[in-house]
């Protein structure tokens, strides 16, 4: 009891000087405690940062903003730019070890263009900011913001559609009915007969026609004919013109509908247009949605990163894991991906989330209460490449779909606790007593919150460096406990988790890994002993070894 109580009182010393506190036993004392602990010192310790800044490169933890839900400025209950301006220092106050904000290192916004929806996925107008989020201006804003606090900024592009209200589609759609050829706007779309429908493709009639327009998501998204010189500099033109205001690259929307169910087509589209981009900046950050198999997924690794779904939702494995699974074969699994990402050429990273704006909300399905959340939060953030964090899991934010008819209860209004007035999006059906009753304001001034969880979280990853960049070596261990050594730039660090509740022990010496002696960094809902050459975890705890 002695301990535990010097480890407490020590990380309140912490937090009031503003320092990373790297022991987390007082967080949720009530949970995951039932470990003895060893017979060892129970090792607080400090984190230190690197003297040298960290490379500007892209293994970065960004956040992912649904722009009309995250903060609004002008009081029409819509998250806009100048709503997200305002809380930069939020995610980031441009100083890595101050503690005083989230502390990640980029921003990805859903589509900011013109749009005739509340999602902004079927744009009508590339070139012009939505009224109803601002300006280009308020964007040139957000950029610099951004880049004075070390952050990246990428937009979400969906270029496999447009929205039927787009003047390029009105002037197909006259052009088809008048049977004019010469209308270049003629075959900016695909279009067939129902003889020429291809299996496993969704068509909406055109009306005046014989003819179908293919639209896999929607009537009002038609898919862009790509097989159309014109339609591919169309889109290079429009990614240009976002590079040259200072946007530092882009998330792909839908990459694998370019050429749907013909992925040979369609990552040879995608070779070609990140090359095009990557001439105008070599160091944009390019990550693509292509919700499938690894297998398939692994195609688009040639040319870009693509997000991780076999690890995400509730059924993924890093839930899998931070529910009392065995680590080892989470670890393994990256290993793996590491591996085969680095034969595909070495541009893609591994790039894990838990949810984002298609899917269910973490907290539903990873209970804060009982610390799954935050173990899920060790998995994925003290791993390699580049994490993505979806706003309002910081706090513990809900929503599902259930039987709704959109996505909308999955995109639900940021809780800040300041008189923000931004507001649920429209066709939100999400039962208000089943949302966390916690704020960011409610949440920045308790030790034991989620958010302060992941503030610390976060510095820990900042602090070493080796875990996102190094080289990956993931341990095989007997029990459910397990880990990874990662190396980078002549230092190593061990990362060890249990997910379990009850504390593990491991002889370090037994395993080949008696080099690591320190124990730089512990996060969870216990503690760390080192005794010689044998670690003891407490149950639901990482800790990082140097």
């Amino acid at each position: 009891m002695f301990m535990k109580m010097f480890v407490f009182r020590y990380i309140l010393i912490c937090l009031s000087c503003l320092l990373l506190s790297v022991s987390l036993a007082e967080d949720l004392p009530a949970a995951g405690q039932n470990g003895q602990g060893g017979s060892g010192e129970a090792v607080p310790g400090g984190v230190s940062f690197p003297a040298e800044p960290l490379p500007k490169d892209s293994n970065r933890v960004f956040y992912e903003i649904f722009t009309g839900s995250f903060s609004d400025s002008d009081g029409d209950g819509i998250g806009d730019l100048k709503g997200i301006l305002q809380r930069l220092d939020y995610l980031n106050d441009g100083k890595p070890d101050s503690g005083l904000s989230l502390g990640v290192e980029g921003v990805w916004l859903t589509p900011v263009f013109q749009s005739v929806s509340y999602h902004k996925y079927d744009v009508t107008d590339y070139y012009t900011i939505d009224p109803a989020f601002g300006t280009m201006e308020d964007l040139k804003r957000l950029v610099d913001g951004c880049h004075e606090r070390g952050m990246l900024l990428i937009l979400d592009l969906p270029i496999n559609h447009t929205g039927s209200a787009h003047r390029w589609f009105r002037m197909f759609s006259l052009s088809r009915r008048m049977d004019n050829v010469l209308n270049p706007y003629y075959d900016y779309y695909v279009c067939c007969r129902e003889e020429e429908k291809l299996p496993g493709h969704a068509y909406t009639a055109l009306s005046g026609t014989d003819l179908f327009y293919e639209a896999n998501f929607s009537s009002g998204m038609p898919e862009l004919n790509f097989d159309n010189e014109a339609v591919r500099q169309e889109m290079l033109n429009v990614a240009k013109y976002y590079l040259e205001l200072g946007v530092d690259g882009f998330r792909f929307d839908a990459a694998k509908y370019i050429y749907l169910n013909d992925h040979e087509a369609s990552v040879a589209f995608w070779e070609w247009y990140t090359q095009e981009i990557r001439a105008i900046r070599p160091d944009a950050y390019l990550v693509a949605e292509v919700w499938d198999s690894d297998s398939v997924t692994e195609r688009y690794a040639s040319c870009m990163s693509c997000f991780n779904f076999t690890v995400s939702q509730a059924e993924g494995l890093i839930s899998e894991t931070a529910q009392a699974g065995n680590v080892n074969r989470y670890t393994a699994y990256v290993q793996k991906m590491q591996e085969s990402l680095k034969a595909k050429g070495g541009i893609a990273l591994y790039t894990p989330f838990i949810a984002n704006h298609d899917t269910d909300r973490a907290a539903g399905f990873l209970p804060v209460s009982n610390g799954r959340m935050m173990m899920a939060a060790n998995l994925y953030l003290l791993g390699p490449g580049s994490p993505f964090i979806y706003y309002g899991e910081e706090i513990g934010l809900k929503g599902s779909r259930g039987g709704a008819p959109s996505d909308a209860n999955r995109r639900l209004a940021m809780r800040w606790g300041d008189g923000d007035p931004v507001a649920d999006p429209p066709g939100t059906t999400y039962d208000a007593s089943k949302q966390t009753g916690e704020t960011v304001e409610s949440m920045k001034g308790s030790s034991y919150s989620l958010y302060n969880y992941y503030k610390r979280l976060l510095l820990i990853r900042s602090a070493h460096p080796e875990i996102a960049r190094g080289t990956y070596r993931a341990l095989n261990l007997q029990e459910k406990m397990g880990g990874f050594v990662s190396s980078w730039n002549g230092s190593s660090v061990l990362v060890m988790h249990n997910t379990t509740q009850r504390a593990m022990s491991v002889d370090l010496a037994e395993i080949g890994e008696d080099g690591f002696t320190r124990v730089s960094a512990v996060i969870g809902m216990g503690e760390a002993f080192l005794q010689d050459t044998v670690l003891t975890l407490e149950g639901q705890t990482s800790v990082v070894l140097r």
